[in-house]
Formats: C-alpha cells, structure tokens, sequence
C-alpha cells in the first residue's frame, strides 16, 4: 500500500472548538468511533469500531508505516486522533492534507464548501451534520433520554 485516504468520526467530553484538538483526545471519554478509509484508490470502507469492529491488520500497518501516505481534509485532526487511538505518536511527514491543498488553491477551508464550488457530484450527506451531532457531541440528560450524557448505537439503531 502506498497512499490511504482517511476520515474518521470521534467522541469526547471536551468541546474541540474551545479546547483544541490536543485537549479533544485527553478527554477521560475521547473515542474514535468511525474510521473510513480508501486504500490505493480502492472502495471506500467503513469500520464502526464504536461496535467493536477492529481495524485489519494490514490498515494498522499501515497507519504505522511512515512510507504510506495518509491524505485526509483537515489532517492534524485525523493524525492526532489515530495517534491516540492507536497509542503511538504519528509522524506529520506521512500526512497530507487536503484542506491545506485546497487553501492553496484558493478554494474555502470547508469540505461543503469546496463541494460547491468544484461542483462535486457525490457530495457529504447533509443528514451526517445530524448524525455527527447525535452521537460525537454529550448530550443534556432528559427525562425522554433516561438521563444519558450521551447517544450510543443501541441508543438509536436506525441512525
């Protein structure tokens, strides 16, 4: 494997716009929960390790192997995520990222954005804003939630 596209989806306590990312994972409940990936140009996959999946093998291996180039829109993110999730520190030179390349270029700093403005057919489903929120972000304990601080899978199947 010489090239791996990344976006994953994470959980914690701490808000990432106020604390930064570095806070963002030493949260006491940081989780990554989705991780998607492409490698070599390949289908896109999709390992919900919110239910136990794990990564294969050849992909931790990857993630670990400085010579694979792991590309992903707003990389330090990713990078210092999967460093936690993985328990080591991930060298930045095997990272490239595509939020930067699209500042570059002019373009916005936003994945929706850039979406629009290269008129991109396959576009980020507007329903995953919601889902994001749903279940990488605490929520207020309620009586119609039986007091959790938090949405898990079991929570809402259907999402």
């Amino acid at each position: 494997m010489k090239r791996m596209n990344i976006d994953i989806e994470t959980y914690s306590e701490a808000d990432l716009s106020k604390s930064g990312v570095y806070k963002y994972v030493d949260a006491p409940g940081f989780e990554v929960l989705l991780f998607g990936y492409s490698a070599d140009g390949g289908p896109a996959k999709v390992i919900s390790l919110a239910e136990g999946e794990e990564l294969p093998q050849e992909i931790r291996e990857a993630m670990l192997d400085d010579t694979v180039l792991k590309f992903a829109f707003n990389a330090q993110f990713e990078r210092v995520c999967l460093g936690k999730y993985l328990g080591v520190h991930l060298a930045p030179d095997a990272w490239r990222c595509t939020m930067v390349a699209s500042l570059y270029l002019g373009l916005p700093g936003s994945l929706a954005q850039v979406e629009a403005v290269l008129g991109v057919e396959k576009k980020k489903l507007e329903t995953g804003k919601d889902l994001i929120k749903f279940f990488s972000v605490p929520c207020k304990p309620t009586k119609t939630n039986g007091g959790c601080t938090r949405n898990l899978p079991e929570h809402d199947r259907e999402k």
